[in-house]
């Protein structure tokens, strides 16, 4: 039995990122929706905050990429947010625009709200919606991290999500916030430092470093800046320090392949279905 709900599962864990490539936007209700009828019980996604501490799910730190307005969600309140509509990838500008003069960004309430896109989600909607989801939340500021942990308190959620940051410090600070009960990643200058010991002689790579301590996943790209991370060393040194490895953002059904062969606990992908077939094929996606 798994310390936590979350990490409770039979077999590799199947995550949909951003719920999932699609004709939708990422991170939206279509895309979440879309990875749950495909059987997915694990939904990938980020964390931002507006300026008056509503936490909601957006990656970029900037919404120009996304959507039909730019700058930052932290400028906007939670009403104003709430006009904002995602655009799917065959609507976003294929360019960047030539540079000219300067004009001052229109704000919320200058912009019409379109009709054809999707609003953005907030944490605790997600949260409500698919209640027996589990949510992997991957908190990209420090100031969304007090939001996000109060959220998670009034749904009752801590045990059914992983929270995770890049920045070490978010993650502990999660861990003052939320105690032992909350899931918590490791920030990458711990995985950097695992990476390290995971090849060191046997004999001595036994215990966590230091920003491993009171950690309970890894989250870890196959390479990072054209440096190996998961390989089979590194796998074996995580199991042998009692925490499971997912690796991100994994597409290729044959790397998929790999991974698993290396003994992998979970994989997270843009492509749902191509993970689901790979599970499938060997037998470890879980029945209905």
């Amino acid at each position: 039995m798994a310390r936590y709900a979350f990490l409770d599962h039979p077999g590799p864990i199947a995550f949909a990122h951003r719920g999932g490539a699609g004709p939708w936007p990422e991170n939206s209700w279509p895309a979440f929706a879309h990875a749950v009828a495909l059987g997915y019980r694990y939904l990938e996604t980020d964390i931002r905050v507006t300026r008056d501490g509503t936490a909601m799910i957006l990656h970029d730190p900037t919404l120009d990429r996304v959507s039909d307005h730019t700058g930052p969600l932290s400028d906007l309140t939670a009403a104003e947010a709430a006009r904002i509509r995602l655009h799917p990838p065959s609507a976003r500008p294929a360019t960047t625009p030539p540079a000219g003069p300067a004009t001052p960004a229109p704000t919320v309430q200058d912009q019409p709200t379109s009709s054809g896109g999707q609003p953005i989600p907030r944490l605790d909607e997600l949260l409500d919606r698919w209640p027996d989801a589990r949510l992997n939340l991957d908190v990209k500021e420090a100031a969304a991290l007090e939001p996000t942990i109060a959220a998670l308190r009034r749904a009752n959620a801590l045990d059914r999500v992983c929270v995770t940051s890049f920045d070490d410090e978010v993650a502990r600070e999660a861990r003052r916030l939320a105690g032992p009960g909350l899931c918590l990643g490791a920030g990458m200058s711990a995985i950097a430092a695992a990476r390290m010991w995971s090849v060191l002689p046997s004999r001595l790579a036994t215990r966590r470093p230091r920003g491993l301590v009171e950690r309970d996943v890894v989250q870890v790209p196959v390479s990072f800046r054209s440096i190996r991370v998961c390989d089979a060393r590194f796998v074996r040194y995580m199991k042998a320090v009692g925490l499971p490895v997912h690796v991100w953002t994994i597409n290729d059904e044959a790397v998929m392949d790999a991974l698993l062969d290396l003994g992998v606990d979970g994989i997270i992908t843009d492509r749902p279905e191509s993970l689901r077939t790979v599970l499938r094929r060997r037998d470890l996606w879980p029945a209905s």
